[in-house]
């Protein structure tokens, strides 16, 4: 039997597991049914105004040490790589943490295209469903492949599987559980169509309405800033679910008038009743540091200074001064 041709789209480390367990399969069973026959990545970053340094992708990296070609665009609607890509010849394209791609791009495979998307479709369609299923205090995700079409995230759903989340969890651990058990779900897929043992589901079957359906817009600047007003585990699970990146923040004010961002990584909360203003800092100006909200107090394990490593609280109170401080308005 012909193997299927496969062509791999992805950019971060999160895509180069998924591609590594292709390869790996495909070296150690030549009876896998399919070849991987090219990549086709970001381009490189140049790192120095020269352009004498370059910074490859993950993707890009991981493909030159196994001898897979390489494609990168600048465009995916060019007219040499739309034809560098047709001579691959792709009977199916996989699509990891890449970017959205043009319908002569996800169409061109006798069999389509299918993504792997970081959570359990149709749940958290978007940009961040890492970020977000920690931030709504969710106890499980997972991954789903899926196939192309026009509407983002919307297609029909070929494979998933569940990751728990735990209570300690944050969008880096998650991360990587996600980005484990996506290789797998990957290659399973991938033998799943070799075998003619599709059958996918539309989206439209597992839900009654839209507002059933959680979001994961694209995280900015501003949505990372702490509302000291939300509840104390509302902000735990919104600390964690931006950590360790973007990486939630807040503004310290001191008594000169003085603001400083500081980036929080880590908290724990306690539920108590209190007489303080939410917001309000409490600190011994050495081991710790609390900040009121409506039911309890945030305590500020991990956090990072303008131009400063991260850091426990105790280490950077030893050269920051925050007796005085108090949430800036």
């Amino acid at each position: 039997m012909e193997k299927l041709r496969i062509v791999y789209l992805g950019t971060p480390d999160f895509a180069v597991e998924p591609l590594k367990c292709l390869v790996e399969q495909q070296n150690s069973n030549v009876d896998c049914g399919y070849e991987v026959v090219g990549v086709v990545t970001m381009p490189d970053k140049e790192i120095n105004k020269r352009g004498t340094q370059v910074l490859m992708s993950p993707v890009k990296q991981y493909a030159l040490a196994h001898e897979l070609p390489v494609l990168q665009p600048e465009s995916l609607k060019n007219e040499d790589f739309l034809a560098s890509l047709k001579l691959w010849n792709a009977d199916l394209q996989i699509v990891v943490a890449f970017r959205m791609l043009p319908e002569c791009v996800w169409n061109m495979p006798r069999l389509g295209t299918f993504n792997l998307h970081a959570s359990l479709l149709p749940q958290y369609r978007g940009a961040a469903p890492i970020n977000w299923a920690i931030i709504n205090g969710d106890k499980e995700s997972g991954v789903t492949t899926f196939f192309l079409k026009h509407e983002i995230d919307t297609g029909d759903i070929i494979m998933q599987d569940v990751v728990p989340i735990n209570d300690n969890d944050t969008a880096g651990t998650l991360h990587d559980k996600l980005m484990v058990v996506g290789g797998k779900t990957v290659l399973k897929t991938v033998e799943a169509i070799v075998h003619g043992g599709v059958k996918a589901k539309a989206q439209n079957t597992l839900y009654s309405s839209e507002l059933d359906l959680r979001p994961a817009p694209k995280i900015f600047r501003d949505t990372c800033r702490i509302n000291w007003n939300m509840s104390a585990n509302a902000i735990y699970n919104f600390v964690r679910g931006m950590s360790p990146y973007p990486a939630a923040w807040t503004e310290l004010k001191d008594a000169n008038g003085g603001t400083s961002v500081v980036k929080v990584y880590e908290t724990s909360f306690e539920l108590v009743s209190h007489a303080h203003t939410p917001g309000s800092v409490i600190t011994d100006g050495k081991n710790f540091v609390k900040i009121a909200v409506s039911d309890g107090y945030i305590s500020l394990l991990s956090l990072q200074l303008p131009g400063k490593k991260r850091m426990a609280t105790a280490d950077l109170l030893r050269g920051f001064n925050m007796q005085a401080m108090v949430i800036a308005e």
